[in-house]
């Protein structure tokens, strides 16, 4: 009887003591934030680009297309990239049917050949190319474009450093995080006592553009967004292209307790 009785009573205090648990206030903090940018030069850039070539017959075009990839893979070679920076991406053949609009144009013969005969096949091959002399840049741009390539999908410059440099912007974010803390709790006559919670986010380490590789034709026509001659593959006339300095950011979120 005894037993029983003291377990009854254990049991109605703990409810008492969660209700007093939830009224507890928090402990007293502050909450800052700091933020921090590393600008630095990049040190590698990766390209992606393709040919596209268009035929009546599939086999003139995928001849086209590989006479073609083959003149942009030789001319790499030639310009000293690496056999390992450069893979050939991935391939597509599409035949092209004509189509009518709903106002049904044309013949009923010519509307019942729609959607059977192609009227040509379209072969595109894609190159993935990693360039670690970010300064030839484009020396080979430009003589991809004049080797054979008709379409740019994409330009990627970016550090091969990016830890380090994630790790001083945070480092300089926590800093400014802290300073803008004291100064918040000089102001209102307390001190700043230890860390509560901390979240970080960093950000960047790329500077790139994309063209989405539409539009153009097989013979000629490309996507790209970069000031170049084509008619001076070897670049001796001076450059056009800046390549710049990528950014690097890092923003925290810190709360101190109050001393």
């Amino acid at each position: 009887m005894k037993t029983s009785l003291l377990l009854a009573l254990a049991l109605l205090a703990v409810p008492a003591l969660s209700t007093r648990a939830q009224w507890q206030q928090p402990p007293p903090q502050i909450d800052v934030s700091g933020s921090a940018e590393v600008k630095v030069a990049p040190d590698e850039v990766d390209l992606t680009v393709s040919v596209e070539t268009r035929s009546e017959t599939l086999d003139d075009a995928k001849q086209q297309n590989d006479k073609r990839v083959a003149d942009a893979l030789a001319f790499l070679k030639k310009s000293g990239v690496k056999d390992k920076d450069v893979q050939t991406d991935y391939i597509s053949i599409e035949p092209v049917y004509e189509t009518y609009p709903y106002n049904n144009s044309g013949t009923a013969a010519e509307r019942m050949k729609a959607g059977t005969v192609p009227l040509y096949y379209q072969v595109r091959k894609g190159i993935g190319i990693k360039l670690s002399d970010v300064g030839s840049f484009e020396t080979v741009f430009t003589g991809l474009i004049n080797n054979g390539v008709n379409y740019v999908q994409g330009v990627n410059f970016r550090t091969t450093e990016l830890r380090k440099y994630k790790d001083q912007a945070r480092s300089m974010a926590i800093k400014a995080a802290k300073e803008k803390a004291v100064a918040m709790a000089g102001d209102l006559g307390v001190k700043v006592g230890k860390p509560n919670s901390i979240n970080v986010v960093d950000y960047g380490g790329w500077n790139s553009w994309s063209t989405g590789g539409g539009g153009g034709g097989a013979g000629g026509g490309y996507n790209q967004n970069v000031s170049q001659n084509p008619n001076n593959a070897s670049g001796d006339a001076g450059t056009t292209f800046a390549v710049g300095q990528i950014s690097i950011s890092a923003t925290v979120n810190v709360s101190f307790l109050i001393q």
